[in-house]
């Protein structure tokens, strides 16, 4: 299990991704699960918006969190996917070290996301 760094528009660390499987807020507390390119929202179990390899998008196709190992970009608005069944819980991850923090991205084509990691994965 790799976890990987989710920042925010201000380049600061709002949750870990594992690729292709989950989304942990800052505690490491399983928040959102990751089916077929599409993240949806554990407690709600409502479509959040499309992953972008390491990108997080809300249902507009807007970035919401980055990580600086993908190129950052949005897409045009998605289509909803079906909601796919819940996966079991997964262990709880290991605490990686703290990442270091990247220069502020440019805006991304289309512009950021409205809403805040924490909104977003609420909804």
């Amino acid at each position: 299990m790799s976890l990987e760094p989710l920042f925010n528009p201000q380049s600061r660390l709002v949750g870990w991704i594992e690729r292709d499987e989950h989304l942990y807020d800052l505690n490491l507390k399983w928040v959102g699960f990751i089916s077929d390119g599409n993240a949806f929202s554990v407690t709600t179990h409502r479509w959040l918006g499309p992953i972008d390899e390491l990108n997080c998008l809300d249902r507009t196709g807007k970035v919401v969190a980055w990580n600086p190992s993908q190129p950052i970009k949005g897409r045009i608005t998605p289509m909803q996917p079906l909601t796919p069944l819940t996966p079991l819980r997964p262990l709880t991850p290991l605490r990686p070290l703290t990442p270091l923090t990247p220069l502020t991205p440019l805006t991304p084509l289309g512009g950021w996301s409205a809403l805040q990691f924490n909104t977003w994965i609420n909804q």
